[in-house]
């Protein structure tokens, strides 16, 4: 059964024991329940008895006052483990399975990523995340114990009298098959809604996100008229979702409520033959009064339970993806890095790198050129282990980097992306995560070298300054500064630079050149950058073009070559004498 729990609605090993132990205890309640039916019918059979003659004795009221304190005593411990079992185990699995979520992103390599936009990833974590807790606190559980304890009760009332016990129980098959029967049509609306819902939020995350081009390009009305027919279509998708399962539930529902009525006629029937006495009548139709409430209750939420299956499928795929595995202990001789023949693509039809080698050496800096589109920053994310290579390997100190686990691997990098990512926290936090636990003395030290103290000394409180989501108060050059402080506090012997100085006027790239200079000493760097004069005196330069290389050298020797880098050099020279007439 847990095995079953487990893969059929995506729970841990405790959160299918929680779910076992949650339909156990909403049996129990629903049966708790009817015990005030069985106490009622104990009562009122000594209560008639005198009445009839069989015993002239007066019952005894206290053993009744005692067995009804019992009764609140077991009805109240039934509904708290109820609420233990179902309720707050549930909150913590949504706790679990979004952390359990989130960890699994983490060991993913890029290529997922690049196969799912981030406001599907925000979903799946937190509204289908959301979806599911709902679901398992109002809606499994208790259809698990309805059905666990009609079950039970129906055994029960066959044994009593069978021509009532199908006087109350005809209409649970009639109704659930009405339900049942309009799953097709329940569902095709449902997803519908949830569809819409999607589209509704992913305009609304690209709108927050592009907001500034928007305006810029004076789009607001028409973006905004796109959004609210989204919106629209959203709320009249919700509207006749809800009438679609209100119409089928309300039915049903109805449907049940009939066995009350079906119990009247037929017990009356067989009163008014003598064929059953009061007493059995009375109980069968105090036990119908209250019989339904659950079935009723799980009905209300079977929508619910259906469309359950939709997120359930899209967090079992995540789970089932693939994750970048390795040793995380290792040896290394060195830490040259080797692409030997390497083809990369992000989709089959689409390749970026095709037989790509070249070795980028300890202590020298090797840098990557080339027309935009050319595989560069592909190239360096292959040697960091983004993504791996389709064919080819790639090595690090003579070691496959797919041999060690991507982990452990960064541990021996540090990165500096053109696009910066920054937290909404302070400069010296900011930098400090390329070290963490690293003194404030050292934050600021790296900080410096970085030429970040220049703008932290205009800030109201210096590096204590909280510098909003993704470094919203600080300019482009200034997010990239934090970016390379963090590299040089890392202080490993792999230093990737992807369009490291790209945002920064020339003085500040001069000095950050200046502070990099120290920072590679005896390490092995991968620079990429457009300006050719930020390369001229790298070691090596690997000029790719189409995802091949087209050229490999010094910047002596490739600008005696007939060839693209000098072309390149040429062009560059050119745009720096155009000016404005």
């Amino acid at each position: 059964m847990l095995r079953f729990f487990q893969t059929k609605f995506a729970l841990s090993e405790k959160g299918a024991k929680d779910l076992r132990n949650g339909s156990l205890y909403s049996a129990l309640t629903n049966l708790g329940m009817m015990l005030p039916v069985g106490l009622f019918s104990v009562m009122l059979n000594d209560l008639l008895r005198p009445l009839f003659g069989a015993d002239a004795a007066m019952p005894k009221v206290m053993p009744y006052i005692l067995l009804v304190f019992i009764l609140f005593i077991v009805l109240y411990l039934f509904q708290y483990w109820q609420y233990s079992s179902v309720f707050l185990s549930t909150y913590a699995e949504s706790a679990t399975r979004r952390i359990t979520l989130a960890e699994k992103l983490r060991r993913l390599p890029l290529s997922f990523f690049g196969k799912r936009d981030l406001s599907d990833l925000t979903n799946t974590l937190m509204g289908d995340c959301a979806t599911l807790e709902h679901a398992f606190s109002h809606a499994v559980p208790q259809l698990f114990g309805a059905i666990l304890s009609t079950g039970i009760i129906t055994i029960a009332l066959f044994y009593m009298d069978w021509r009532m016990a199908l006087s109350i129980l005809w209409v649970v098959p009639v109704a659930f098959l009405m339900i049942v029967g309009s799953k097709y049509i329940q569902n095709k609306a449902e997803l519908t809604h949830y569809q819409a819902k999607r589209v509704c939020a992913d305009s609304i995350q690209e709108c927050l996100e592009t907001i500034q081009d928007i305006k810029a390009c004076n789009k607001k009305e028409s973006y905004m008229e796109s959004l609210n027919r989204k919106l629209d279509a959203a709320e009249q998708a919700q509207i006749r979702s809800e009438l679609t399962v209100g119409i089928f539930v309300t039915s049903a529902q109805a449907v049940l409520r009939l066995g009350l009525a079906s119990v009247v006629l037929v017990g009356g029937e067989l009163l008014v033959e003598g064929e059953m006495d009061l007493l059995t009548y009375l109980i069968f139709l105090i036990a119908a009064s209250r019989i339904y409430e659950p079935l009723s209750g799980t009905l209300a939420h079977i929508a619910e339970i259906f469309m359950i299956g939709i997120p359930i499928q899209r967090m079992q795929e995540m789970e089932a993806q693939p994750v970048q595995q390795g040793e995380r202990s290792y040896a290394l001789n060195g830490y040259n890095i080797q692409f030997d023949h390497v083809a990369f693509s992000y989709h089959t039809d689409e390749p970026i790198l095709q037989d790509i080698s070249f070795v980028a050496k300890q202590g020298e800096v090797t840098a990557l050129v080339g027309p935009s589109g050319g595989g560069k920053s592909t190239a360096a994310k292959l040697a960091a282990r983004f993504w791996d290579v389709n064919s080819g390997k790639i090595t690090l100190g003579g070691r496959d980097i797919t041999t060690i686990d991507p982990e452990a691997l960064l541990q021996h990098y540090a990165i500096v992306f053109q696009d910066v990512t920054l937290f909404d926290d302070t400069v010296l936090e900011n930098i400090r995560l390329g070290k963490l636990g690293a003194t404030d003395e050292e934050v600021k030290k790296a900080a410096r070298l970085a030429r970040c103290d220049e703008f932290v000394a205009r800030m109201p409180r210096g590096y204590d300054t909280v510098i909003g989501e993704n470094g919203a108060i600080l300019s482009g050059g200034e997010r990239q500064r934090i970016s390379i402080a963090r590299a040089i506090l890392k202080n490993v012997p792999i230093i990737l630079l992807d369009e490291a100085t790209a945002s920064l006027d020339v003085e500040n790239e001069t000095k950050i050149q200046a502070a990099l200079t120290e920072l590679i000493k005896n390490k092995t760097v991968l620079i990429i950058a457009h300006r050719m004069r930020t390369v001229a005196n790298a070691d090596k330069i690997v000029v790719l073009s189409d995802g091949y290389v087209a050229q490999q050298g010094k910047h002596a020797d490739l600008i005696k070559q007939d060839g693209l880098y000098r072309h390149m050099v040429e062009i560059q020279t050119q745009s720096m004498d155009w000016a404005l007439n």
